[in-house]
């Protein structure tokens, strides 16, 4: 049966998901790539990024959670700022993704979205649909496209925040950062996760990162 999983989403000691102040310059907001220095030494996010190395380097704890995040998924769900950092109608711009022509999804990723625009097609079997009538049509869609397989909800928080406070998320995968940013993108705020219905049921620490997975 196909689940909604959230998978090596990173988050601060203090809960925030992104830094304040997110633009082109700053996708994940100003300090934000701190929160990822555990994920950029893995074995996985160097062979995204044709870097893979042939010693055990990037091997380990931290490489294990991103390999799992990647396994059994069918297709993506993505709020809009994981795709661009426009707001409003979409612009002739030519812009198609933070990825580049061969983003790492490889399957069906579905956008939420206000505004209506027509599917993109990408390189390595990624093609990006948009989401206007809300988090559900958004699940319901990516069910189907999945075909049996899991859903990965990509973020960001607030898209999380959606879903988890519609109970539609089975398995939370947090990645916390031994950082500290004072302000950003909370993302846990307003939500009670323990009346939501879930539970911690794996923890582990690597030198970078401690790795917290919540199910329900």
């Amino acid at each position: 049966m196909s689940r909604l999983r959230v998978n090596s989403f990173s988050i601060s000691i203090d809960g925030y998901g992104a830094g304040p102040d997110q633009s082109l310059e700053n996708p994940l907001g100003v300090e934000g790539p701190a929160l990822h220095t555990w994920a950029f030494g893995t074995r996985t996010f160097q062979k995204m990024h044709a870097s893979a190395q042939t010693s055990d380097a990037g091997a380990g704890v931290d490489d294990d959670f991103m390999v799992r995040g990647f396994e059994n998924v069918g297709a993506w769900i993505l709020g809009r700022n994981m795709f661009a950092p426009s707001r409003g109608p979409w612009a002739d711009d030519g812009w198609k993704g933070w990825w580049g022509a061969n983003p790492p999804y490889h399957v069906p990723v579905f956008v939420l979205t206000h505004h209506a625009r027509a599917p993109i097609t990408m390189e390595g079997g990624t093609t990006f649909h948009f989401v206007t009538d809300g988090i559900h049509a958004a699940l319901e869609r990516a069910k189907d496209a999945a075909k049996g397989k899991d859903v990965r909800l990509g973020g960001g928080a607030a898209t999380i925040r959606q879903y988890l406070s519609a109970r539609l998320i089975d398995e939370l995968h947090l990645a916390i950062s031994p950082v500290l940013l004072g302000r950003g993108e909370h993302l846990l705020s307003g939500i009670d996760a323990v009346s939501l219905g879930y539970k911690c049921t794996e923890h582990v620490a690597s030198g970078q990162a401690t790795h917290v997975v919540l199910t329900r």
